[in-house]
């Protein structure tokens, strides 16, 4: 079969699962891409309909072991019609539990074909100048394999007579799933008197928890701790302060050193 375009949709709010997703895509030649960035919020909120002749690459971050539950509004609003599918997880170097089982089961209740997977490394979320962990992952070797991954994925594809004969991927996990999707509710975020309250934060939170008048004020009930204000800060005035989130990147830092390498499943 032939895919005339390819449809890639990433939730990444430190930027990590976009570079993967985008590697991957790359090692596919000569074909349109749609890119549709659901980390906004707005875009969270539109029908994506798609045909068999697509090529859905969906790329989303691990939370504590699962899909985030904030992604079920898409989701739910995501029409597929045996439409081939690569299944995209990128954890921070520690487990990514049932998250690519739950992936591949979600696409294929809302239409597609899951025809390839895989669970990349991104730097943590909590990683920072003094605790690192994941630095700088995906590095160039990550995305390396992501492209050769792709140029693999198109090579299975153009032998196929449709996705709809594709035998279906065995995956690690477990069903029904572990972990948590209710994530925690705690002010952890310190703002210095660096900040100028540029808004840069409550532009790139995912959620909408930062106060667009006063970068100071953080709804802790909608934060998802992926500590994208932080990430993008352009003067370093966000940082973890010390508490649970602290307490559990330190433990990732001493626990998590040893690197991990991509896994790939077709």
């Amino acid at each position: 079969m032939k895919i005339k375009k390819i449809k890639l949709v990433w939730f990444s709010p430190t930027g990590t699962t976009k570079k993967v997703v985008e590697g991957i895509a790359a090692g596919l030649n000569g074909v349109p891409v749609e890119r549709i960035d659901i980390t906004n919020p707005d875009e969270r909120g539109k029908m994506t309909e798609l045909s068999a002749t697509d090529l859905l690459i969906f790329g989303s971050p691990v939370y504590m072991g699962r899909i985030p539950a904030l992604l079920n509004d898409w989701f739910n609003l995501l029409k597929g019609d045996k439409t081939p599918a690569i299944c995209v997880v990128v954890y921070g170097n520690r487990v990514y539990d049932d998250a690519l089982l739950e992936l591949n089961n979600i696409l294929l209740e809302r239409g597609c074909v899951p025809v390839a997977a895989a669970a990349f490394i991104g730097e943590h979320s909590f990683s920072g100048q003094a605790l690192h962990i994941a630095k700088g992952r995906p590095d160039n070797d990550d995305l390396k394999r992501a492209g050769l991954f792709g140029a693999v994925i198109e090579e299975k594809i153009l032998s196929m007579s449709s996705a709809g004969k594709n035998p279906g991927l065995v995956l690690p996990g477990n069903f029904p799933y572990g972990g948590i999707t209710d994530l925690w509710d705690v002010d952890f975020i310190e703002v210095d008197e660096n900040c100028y309250h540029c808004g840069i934060c409550s532009e790139v939170c995912p959620v909408g928890a930062i106060s667009i008048k006063d970068s100071f004020k953080i709804d802790i009930k909608k934060c998802i701790t992926c500590c994208a204000c932080i990430k993008h800060c352009p003067r370093e005035a966000r940082k973890i302060k010390p508490g649970p989130v602290m307490e559990a990147a330190k433990r990732l830092h001493k626990l998590y050193m040893e690197r991990k390498e991509p896994e790939l499943f077709i």
